[in-house]
């Protein structure tokens, strides 16, 4: 039985997670000195485990997704559950790409003579122990162990009840590569049962960051019931702006695209804003192309005297619907698009498409979001895309880390400072002796 298996059935479940908490920290803490080769053939190790037991993983995920099928589960909760070979190869490619990222532990920052022989450096360093709770994304135990052990940081994994075959299978190829390497295989850890989830929240003692992944009540559930800081963001409202001077066939792929592609992911665009100068020949052409991708229009008053489709309420604007889905409003002017996005957005991702550089960069400085984007697709919001290797989530708050987060989001810094018999007496007083601060 295993420490998850026995903490679900056992009155001290509390204690029994501690324990695991507590060995999750010992293991980072050794990780976190370990030189970058020994982190990249972990990485290696496990990348080759995950496809030694793709069958295994792959045939877990088929009963997990049967098994949710058979309870409803909604379009968008599946997409993201059912994962096939080829987003297996893919996640599997998206380990290895951590392995080649550059080691962000170690790194001096700062540098600095205070005085002579007294030396400060600012040195990255992990940050301790990761708790990631997600629903139905079984794909995020690939991209988060790897971002953890390359971060040097230990990981306790949470995933939803419909993906529990699934994790159990990819976090027993995690550690059969770990075995294989001079790493504890308990630096990665998984939680298999809601009451776990709830004692995770209050370990604050031995959790540094919570990570959810999930619906936006769900990571609202996390950010109200923990002390722990949370990474991450409670919707994914993301909009498309046709500005006067787009280009209407550029316009069209873009929105096709930014609707399409993958409608459960969080950088999907929910809100499709339209300049009242290009509206009657960009929409018509548009509708008729979203409508091929089965997508369910809905629009304001003036959209609807162009298009036959239902009406939109205020609820459509602050909607993230994760499906196909999409509203529709035509504003009088940039800043009007601009200042719907502000008031509607969840400072996700947005975009405008246009052919005037002065209405882009105005959209750019003035939209406040993590991610803005001028002529492409908001699909590009993702830390794989980004060149991060993966990432361990998406966050909008102000402070960083924002946007998709790599590496760097896990990482904090310490200050080294090495002096001879220095004290700060000598810099104080009438006769203080002045600090040199000069940088090495």
């Amino acid at each position: 039985m295993t420490v998850s298996q026995a903490a679900a059935s056992n009155p001290l479940s509390e204690i029994l997670l501690v324990t695991l908490a507590q060995n999750t920290r010992n293991a980072a803490r050794h990780l976190g000195t370990q030189p970058s080769e020994v982190k990249n053939q972990a990485i290696a190790a496990i990348a080759n485990a995950l496809e030694a037991n793709a069958a295994e993983i792959l045939a877990a995920n088929a009963a997990d997704c049967e098994a949710a099928q058979l309870a409803g589960i909604a379009p968008a909760l599946y997409a993201r559950l059912k994962l096939d070979e080829a987003k297996l190869k893919g996640a599997i490619a998206g380990v290895r790409d951590v392995g080649r990222l550059a080691d962000p532990i170690g790194v001096i920052q700062i540098d600095r003579q205070l005085d002579e022989g007294l030396i400060l450096k600012r040195i990255t360093c992990p940050l301790g122990v990761l708790g990631v709770i997600f629903e139905a994304r079984p794909d995020a135990v690939m991209q988060i162990s790897s971002l953890a052990i390359k971060s040097g940081n230990g990981v306790i994994l949470k995933g939803g009840k419909e993906a529990i075959r699934s994790c159990e299978a990819l976090v027993k190829a995690i550690h059969q590569g770990l075995a294989q390497t001079e790493i504890d295989s308990s630096v990665v850890q998984l939680l298999t049962t809601r009451e776990e989830t709830l004692e995770l929240l209050k370990l604050d003692q031995y959790v540094d960051l919570i990570i959810p992944r999930g619906s936006n009540s769900f990571v609202r559930f996390v950010q109200e019931n923990t002390r722990i800081p949370v990474l991450g963001h409670a919707e994914g409202i993301c909009h498309l702006y046709v500005d006067r001077t787009a280009n209407i066939q550029k316009a069209i792929k873009i929105t096709v695209d930014s609707k399409t592609q993958y409608p459960a992911a969080c950088n999907t665009i929910e809100t499709l804003l339209v300049h009242q100068a290009i509206a009657s020949e960009f929409l018509l052409e548009a509708a008729s192309a979203l409508q091929s991708k089965n997508v369910e229009l809905r629009g304001d008053e003036r959209t609807r005297e162009i298009l036959n489709i239902a009406a939109a309420t205020e609820l459509d604007w602050v909607t993230e619907y994760s499906d196909l889905i999409l509203a529709i409003k035509i504003v009088d002017s940039l800043e009007a698009a601009i200042e719907h996005i502000n008031t509607y957005g969840s400072r996700h991702t947005d975009a405008i498409v246009t052919e005037d550089s002065t209405s882009a960069q105005t959209f750019l400085a003035q939209v406040d979001a993590a991610g803005v984007y001028h002529n492409c697709s908001t699909r590009f919001a993702d830390g794989f895309r980004y060149g991060f290797g993966a990432e361990v989530g998406i966050s909008t708050q102000k402070m960083p880390p924002r946007g998709p987060v790599g590496l760097e989001g896990l990482v904090t810094y310490k200050y080294q400072l090495v002096g001879n018999g220095h004290i700060a007496a000598t810099y104080s007083g009438t006769n203080a002796k002045p600090f040199t601060h000069g940088d090495l």
